[in-house]
């Protein structure tokens, strides 16, 4: 089981609450890559009954066609709108302003939007505000949790933003999610067990995007039938052999996740809108494995 949660990310919590009550627009950053994934539920829990809208990074590094069934799922909602951005390109963000000012709705001329920017880690949260400021204020680094505390920055166009550290859920319920978090580089990868990240992306891309593996590792439709396959493929082709000609599969791994987290492979995205389980059926399902567990230690005593 994945799972991480340092403890300034639980302060964060308790600061985002605080603050809500004087927040008008709520700004989610998501990665566009997993938008379901790298949605906090709790933030969700937090934010409800205010107007959101969802930031989809990296935009450049996912597949378009998904990126569109993902905005459009989320301009369905109630009081919700998407953009797709890449958030290193300072046009991209234009439109930003005028929607958070559309989403609050009739405010005081006399005082600004106050808008709240939140987001798991690592999702490109601290250029975004960087980009919307025109100068440098969030501390920007490729290592998840870089912002550990709240700051307050006002913009142009009567914006207020407020920002707050990035956020990940004490215990992640969904395993999937889990492990394409893992694989986009928000949980650290000290905290990575990389020969099964990558086996388990592996699978993934293999059911998803065969051909992009195929084709960047010259892979043979025999290195193609599982995730274990191809993680040892790419490691018999990147230099992954140690002493006897035993295959460093951590190697094989690292090289696949890297590839990935910087496009190499190509614009991919890990999951759609018909991906998303709801906690219910999530909670069901951990404890009928919970249940099988203790039937098969009963078993085991009797």
């Amino acid at each position: 089981m994945l799972g991480w949660f340092p403890g300034h990310m639980n302060k964060a919590r308790r600061q985002i609450k605080e603050a809500l009550p004087e927040i008008d627009v709520v700004i989610e950053v998501l990665d566009a890559r997993l938008p379901y994934s790298s949605a906090n539920p709790m933030l969700a829990e937090l934010t409800v009954h205010k107007p959101v809208l969802k930031i989809l990074s990296r935009a450049d590094l996912a597949d378009p066609v998904r990126t569109r069934e993902w905005t459009d799922h989320f301009d369905a909602q109630p009081d919700t709108r998407a953009l797709a951005i890449t958030t290193t390109q300072t046009r991209e963000l234009k439109p930003i302003a005028k929607l958070c000012t559309e989403l609050a709705g009739h405010i005081r001329e006399d005082r600004d939007v106050r808008v709240m920017v939140m987001g798991i880690p690592n999702v490109g949260k601290s250029t975004l505000i960087n980009g919307l400021a025109g100068r440098k204020i969030a501390k920007v680094g490729n290592e998840p949790a870089v912002t550990k505390r709240q700051q307050k920055i006002r913009i142009g166009n009567r914006i207020a933003l407020t920002d707050t550290p990035g956020v990940l859920w004490p215990k992640i319920e969904d395993q999937d999610s889990a492990f394409r978090l893992a694989a986009s580089g928000a949980i650290r990868d000290t905290a990575l067990d990389y020969v099964e990240v990558g086996t388990v992306t592996a699978g993934e891309l293999l059911k998803r995007y065969p051909e992009a593996l195929k084709a960047r590792y010259k892979l043979k439709d025999a290195e193609l039938e599982s995730g274990d396959a191809v993680v040892a493929a790419i490691a018999r082709r990147r230099g992954g052999l140690k002493g006897g000609g035993e295959l460093d599969l951590h190697r094989g791994a690292e090289v696949l996740l890297h590839e990935l987290r910087h496009g190499t492979l190509g614009r991919l995205t890990l999951e759609g809108p018909e991906d998303i389980r709801s906690l219910e059926e999530l909670r069901a399902e951990r404890e009928a494995a919970k249940a099988a567990e203790q039937g098969d230690a009963a078993q085991k005593r009797d």
